[in-house]
């Protein structure tokens, strides 16, 4: 299973227009996206940072990384068979599907890929 790209980096925020004005007016990052006063990307260069609020976050209160794979269910029991666990089984949302899993140290990771539509 080589086929994984790290893209994002997920950080949890209480208060994303304060997370927003730090990385984007004080470091630098360009705002790439934003869903209402919950989720917000930035242009981290060779990675996305993320911004959510628990509504969005997949494991509130935890960095979390992004890994961009083409089979999503794969690599999430790739991770259990190794000892780490399934926060959030496969699934589809409006635009991927993801998986959200982590380590047998507890660090998370999302699993995802575009859907083909």
């Amino acid at each position: 299973m080589a086929d994984f790209d790290a893209r994002m980096i997920i950080l949890s925020t209480e208060n994303l227009d304060e997370s927003i004005r730090l990385y984007s007016e004080v470091l630098g990052m360009p705002l790439k996206f934003r869903d209402g006063d919950h989720f917000a990307a930035l242009d981290g260069g060779s990675v996305t940072v993320a911004l959510a609020t628990a509504i969005d976050h997949p494991l509130p209160g935890q960095v979390v990384v992004g890994i961009k794979t083409p089979d999503v269910d794969a690599a999430a029991k790739a991770v259990e068979d190794a000892g780490g666990g399934i926060a959030k089984a496969a699934y589809d949302d409006a635009h991927e599907r993801r998986s959200v899993v982590y380590d047998q140290f507890g660090n998370g990771i999302v699993f995802y890929s575009p859907l083909q539509r």
